[in-house]
């Protein structure tokens, strides 16, 4: 059905079946917080430059002062010192019948462990061991780099504070698992349009 299921769309799913279907079946966008996604994109493209090793003067001096503070914090940790290996990076992965991927905010490596860093000026995961997002980019990136020393890094902009999921044997069976268990799911679904109604932000439009 999909030529790659993303963690976004997997996490979409799993909160709602009807938000799924509107969104990446019938195409139809919602309305977002301009402010909150700007926010976010600034950094994201921030980091991206410095890690590239481009001038970025002019871009520090153009920040708020919200943005000054997260920046600030996030140039002063340590895995921005680390050897850059690539920064908003697309890789994909395939487990059982599907393709998985989505866009790495960077990876670096320090001696032989790769780290994947993903910032969050919202917050972290509840569960961040077992999101998609930590389960889809850590096989990607074992896959393409022939590796297991894998750490996956969520950066809490906002509280400063991180959270750090190292992979191993058995995790990646649990991921891969977990992946084929919800790609079943949803190549069984027959009209996602037919589940009950929600309240997310699709539900003005459920009929």
């Amino acid at each position: 059905m999909f030529s790659q299921l993303s963690p976004n769309m997997l996490k979409t799913y799993e909160l709602c079946p009807r938000k799924f279907y509107f969104k990446y079946i019938k195409n139809i966008s919602m309305p977002v917080n301009d402010e909150i996604f700007e926010f976010g994109k600034n950094i994201h493209a921030l980091a991206s430059y410095y890690l590239r090793g481009e001038n970025i003067d002019k871009m520090e001096l153009a920040l708020s002062e919200k943005e000054k503070i997260v920046w600030n914090y996030l140039k002063s940790l340590e895995y921005l010192a680390y050897e850059v290996i690539a920064t908003e990076y697309n890789l994909s992965v395939k487990v059982g019948k599907s393709f998985f991927g989505g866009r790495l905010d960077a990876l670096v490596k320090k001696d032989n462990r790769y780290y994947i860093l993903d910032y969050k000026t919202g917050s972290i995961p509840k569960n961040a061991k077992f999101d998609y997002q930590t389960i889809i980019y850590t096989l990607a990136v074992k896959e393409f780099f022939r590796t297991s020393e894998i750490s996956f890094v969520y950066l809490d902009l906002k509280n400063k504070s991180e959270i750090k999921i190292d992979f191993s044997k058995e995790l990646e069976n649990e991921y891969s698992s977990k992946l084929i268990q919800i790609e079943n799911k949803i190549n069984l679904e027959e009209d996602f349009a037919k589940k009950d109604k929600c309240s997310c932000e699709y539900s003005l439009i459920c009929y």
